[in-house]
């Protein structure tokens, strides 16, 4: 029995008051292996992805058993993803407080977690989808920690072109979900996530360059000057806008008119960015990073209410 804050409490209150918040922690640490935040993605751009594929009529139990697969996949690529970077992870305030870097789980045990859940999403899909889908959420993982993560991030200051691919396959994976196959609108889809991708993070890491370079991470805003990295960010943007206009080949008059509108925006903020950096004004990069999140979540939430009500094409293809 002790005696604290004027209080008799026996040594098994405390220990099981410790269990229980080393429990909790632990349980927290392997959430976030996961990075929640980025598994988002998933949502945004598959059930669209599906909705398209089935203009509106995609049984719910499918779009569920897909969300579920993706999540999987996504949550062990995201995990092995941070036991390959646990090592910089520790040297970057952005991810000092990441799992690995605290070692709040071990990293032996996060390579398992992370191997668990990739083949789960796996055998989830091939069971619950097809063959198709399972294969390529596979080769989603294998690339984005084989390719990316190994290769890429650490050798090349494209690393997040290339790399980025890997968050575009949810749509392909919703898409052949519903189909069994992949057609022209789901490749039109990964495009226009795979030019969104390097202004997104450009932006951020323009933010954080001096961690990227306290670790040794070739992040282009970490390697190249401000005006550099904020003409590519404009080039990807363009370019984004302009996937998502031919997208409108296969939508109604509704995606297109809100395609149109964001576009108009997202691009207006690109331009001011650029040319405040061209100009030697303070910018904030980190508006465009928050607000590029939103642009992407209103044109493929466009995408759903479009094609959920089966609006007429704009155009036969």
């Amino acid at each position: 029995m002790r005696i604290r804050e004027g209080h008799l409490v026996s040594d098994s209150t405390e220990g099981a008051a410790g269990s229980s918040h080393r429990f909790r922690t632990t349980l927290l640490g392997y959430l976030a292996l996961t990075k929640p935040r980025v598994i988002e993605l998933l949502l945004v751009t598959t059930i669209p992805a599906m909705l398209l594929a089935g203009r509106g009529t995609v049984d719910p139990l499918l779009i569920l058993n897909t969300l579920f697969g993706g999540l999987l996949a996504a949550a062990g690529a995201n995990t092995l993803n941070c036991v390959a970077d646990a090592d910089i992870d520790k040297m970057m305030k952005r991810t000092e407080r990441r799992p690995l870097a605290r070692a709040t789980v071990p990293r032996s045990h996060a390579f398992v977690f992370g191997i668990a859940l990739s083949v789960a999403s796996f055998f989830w899909l091939w069971w619950t989808t097809n063959l198709l889908s399972a294969h390529l959420a596979g080769a989603t993982i294998a690339f984005y920690v084989l390719v990316y993560t190994l290769l890429l991030k650490r050798r090349t200051s494209q690393n997040v072109v290339w790399g980025g691919a890997a968050g575009c396959m949810p749509v392909m994976i919703g898409w052949s979900a519903v189909t069994g196959t992949i057609q022209w609108p789901a490749l039109v889809m990964f495009l226009i996530i795979f030019f969104w991708t390097p202004p997104h993070t450009w932006a951020l890491a323009m933010r954080y360059k001096e961690d990227y370079r306290a670790a040794g991470v070739p992040m282009l805003p970490a390697v190249a000057t401000e005006q550099q990295v904020t003409k590519q960010i404009l080039i990807y943007t363009w370019l984004t806008v302009i996937a998502t206009l031919a997208l409108a080949l296969a939508t109604g008059w509704l995606y297109a008119a809100v395609a149109i509108v964001a576009g108009t925006w997202f691009l207006v903020m690109a331009h001011q960015l650029y040319s405040g950096v061209r100009r030697g004004e303070a910018v904030k990069p980190l508006r465009l990073f928050l607000q590029s999140n939103n642009y992407l979540a209103v044109v493929f939430l466009a995408l759903a209410v479009d094609s959920a009500l089966a609006l007429p094409t704009l155009f036969t293809v």
